[in-house]
């Protein structure tokens, strides 16, 4: 039988780029802050925190997506690896700042 490569982790966090209090977002896993969009390299598949790299992941361009909203594309500056994550904002307990990501998807940067 195949593991999930999934795992539900929706602890809240003090963002390690900003510094700012984020709360559990209820239905699955926050994986980033929503005031500056930065994240940490911690996870190989969402959720399993496998990834001993541990490098601030920066927002470096969104894209929307028709199904998903937007998907945020982060660098990490540790290893400048890539990963996509979805954004939430439209999430009830502090959503992402809509203001950010069109910033990102029109190329004008974090």
């Amino acid at each position: 039988m195949e593991d999930k490569r999934f795992k539900k982790n929706d602890s809240g966090f003090i963002c390690q780029a900003c510094g700012k209090e984020v709360l559990p977002l209820g239905y699955t896993s926050r994986n980033h802050c929503p005031f500056c969009l930065c994240s940490l390299h911690v996870d190989i598949n969402p959720g399993d925190r496998a990834n001993p790299c541990g490098g601030i992941l920066r927002p470096v361009q969104t894209l929307p997506d028709p199904k998903k909203g937007y998907i945020i594309i982060h660098r990490c500056e540790r290893c400048g690896a890539t990963v996509r994550n979805k954004a939430a904002h439209e999430a009830k307990v502090q959503p992402d700042d809509t203001d950010l990501l069109i910033k990102l998807t029109a190329g004008i940067g974090n």
